[in-house]
């Protein structure tokens, strides 16, 4: 459980870093498009990814040597690099020293696009494995309607609920997104299962990391289901601090005397709480620690417009001054096929982020342990184009999202510890405004 939870809040703090210093880079806007060529379709390339838990690494590392293997002409050299200074090491490379295939974390697409550090994936990626991408994938990875990026997998966000003590404390739970809770049926849920409980608690929302990248991850989706939004046609006035989004922000902080503050990282598997507002990350913990059978994946509750989810995870794209964008696009060929991408989410969990793959996964599709989880990635949007039917929401796609995730976790984390929510969402979205007037919106 230790490790999982590090994983989880690693890939938070990466982001946090990394994106702060995203948006230092797009301040000087973009100037210059890829200057990627085809090459011979032989030789040398260089692959750069982050280094995260060690199936992941592994699972790499086995990718890269099969397809040395298989592609005597052409020898993939991998650089892991630790994820706590991944994004900054990319970010501060000239695009012209970046290599010709590098991994980035999704929320950062944007920047690396509008900074031309990136090549327009489709003249070197087979149109077969373009199309075989899930929707979302595609939403993640498209800057401007130029698909730069394509991941092996995704990710799922809901609540976890030990079966058995919602069944004890007398707690009907929804059995699909369709009937999740309400604001008050989920507050009062939580009453009944603290009162219920000898340790008076009944939530884990990994409240430290707030003021993190999962705080926008995690909680931008309660404002979304509200009808808000973090942004809007270039501004956060108006959607991010509207009532709505003021409303469902109240309900979030009323929560705060059911939460656990979980210090130890223990308190769903040692029964303190009976819900976790988590990802898919912490099912094999989970599952071994309460059993599987007794594990529930619920949807977060339905602020209004329906219940809606994060989404988005790691992508891949290619360096804009390769020379060899022949060979680097039959690396990412290879490296996103069915093999590949179920050898990496065997490892770590994930949905796969490829529809042949994710078909075939059996913890996302009916019977599975995250199965209704599963059901919601198969009704993805862009976070700029939020339907009532739209489930699972990507992170806004724009060199601007480094001031959207900084400054809604600032207030999120604010408005939790007893903030006003209505000041401290105001607060966000004039900042954000001003960032993005400061750098004529981000327009390329």
């Amino acid at each position: 459980m230790k490790s999982t939870r590090t994983t989880h809040r690693l890939a938070a703090c990466v982001a946090v870093a990394s994106v702060a210093l995203v948006a230092g880079c797009s301040t000087s806007g973009s100037s210059s498009s890829s200057s990627a060529s085809a090459g011979s379709g032989k030789g040398t390339i260089s692959i750069w990814a982050h280094s995260g838990q060690p199936g992941e690494n592994a699972a790499l590392e086995a990718a890269v040597a099969g397809f040395n293997k298989s592609h005597p002409t052409i020898h993939a050299n991998l650089r892991l690099i630790s994820a706590d200074t991944y994004t900054t090491t990319v970010t501060n490379t000239p695009k012209s020293q970046l290599p010709d295939v590098l991994e980035m974390d999704g929320p950062t697409v944007g920047a690396f696009a509008y900074n031309a550090k990136l090549a327009p994936l489709k003249q070197f990626v087979s149109a077969s494995v373009v199309s075989n991408a899930t929707a979302g994938a595609i939403a993640e990875g498209t800057s401007n309607n130029t698909l730069y990026a394509l991941p092996m997998y995704d990710s799922a966000l809901g609540l976890y609920a030990n079966k058995k003590m919602l069944d004890a404390a007398g707690v009907k739970y929804p059995t699909s997104t369709a009937d999740a809770w309400t604001p008050a049926e989920f507050l009062k849920a939580l009453q009944v299962l603290a009162k219920a409980n000898k340790s008076g608690k009944s939530l884990d929302i990994d409240e430290s990391s707030l003021n993190q990248e999962w705080g926008t991850y995690g909680f931008s989706p309660v404002i979304q289901s509200a009808g808000g939004n973090l942004i809007q046609n270039g501004k956060a006035t108006g959607v991010l601090n509207s009532a709505a989004s003021i409303k469902a922000m109240t309900e979030f902080a009323s929560w705060k005397p059911y939460v656990d503050p979980n210090a130890d990282g223990n308190a769903f598997q040692d029964g303190r709480v009976a819900l976790s507002w988590s990802g898919h990350w912490e099912y094999p913990v989970y599952s071994k620690a309460i059993g599987a059978s007794n594990l529930l994946d619920l949807p977060l509750p339905n602020f209004g417009t329906g219940s809606k989810t994060g989404a988005g995870s790691w992508t891949w794209g290619i360096g804009a001054a390769t020379k060899d964008g022949s060979a680097a696009g039959q690396f990412l060929d290879y490296l996103l096929d069915d093999q590949n991408v179920t050898a990496m989410t065997n490892a770590d969990g994930a949905p796969p982020a490829t529809k042949t793959a994710f078909a075939a996964d059996k913890l996302y599709q009916p019977g599975g342990g995250l199965a209704l989880w599963g059901q919601n990635l198969q009704h993805t949007c862009p976070a700029s184009a939020i339907t009532s039917t739209c489930v699972a929401i990507y992170r806004p796609v724009t060199a601007g999202y480094p001031t959207i995730t900084s400054n809604f976790a600032t207030a999120l984390a604010a408005i939790f510890n007893g903030a006003d929510p209505k000041t401290a969402l105001t607060n966000a979205a004039k900042a954000i405004d001003q960032n993005f007037s400061d750098n004529n919106g981000y327009q390329q």
